[in-house]
């Protein structure tokens, strides 16, 4: 005795037609991307509150940070990191939340930085 066996098309294809493929996706990594934290100069802080707050937040050594302190106040503005939007956004946020300089009475809080897309 022949065995006979069906095959079930599926539901959408049918007959006579042939089916459609959806395209693949790009499934390749994607470059995220980069933002720039920007410290902003001001006539409220220190040397000495600047060089503090990047070796604290940033990890730059003495002189690293003294080097940054010296081009935001020839410039008026420094590049202090360039990272993701997120980690920018949460570095932005720690600067902002640094405190006063307690050094000088006029300072009344922290520095201003920004983030912008690096280019």
């Amino acid at each position: 005795m022949a065995m006979m066996t069906s095959v079930a098309m599926p539901t959408d294809v049918v007959e006579g037609q042939t089916a459609k493929i959806a395209p693949k996706e790009d499934t390749r990594p994607q470059n995220i991307p980069p933002f720039h934290v920007v410290l902003l100069d001001d006539d409220d802080h220190t040397y000495e509150y600047v060089i503090q707050m990047l070796r604290r937040l940033f990890g730059c050594t003495e002189e690293e940070g003294y080097q940054l302190a010296c081009a935001v106040d020839t410039t008026g503005r420094v590049i202090v990191d360039t990272t993701t939007k997120e980690r920018a956004e949460f570095k932005r946020d720690q600067i902002h939340a640094f405190g006063r300089d307690w050094r000088l009475a006029r300072s009344a809080g922290s520095m201003t930085a920004i983030i912008e897309p690096a280019r």
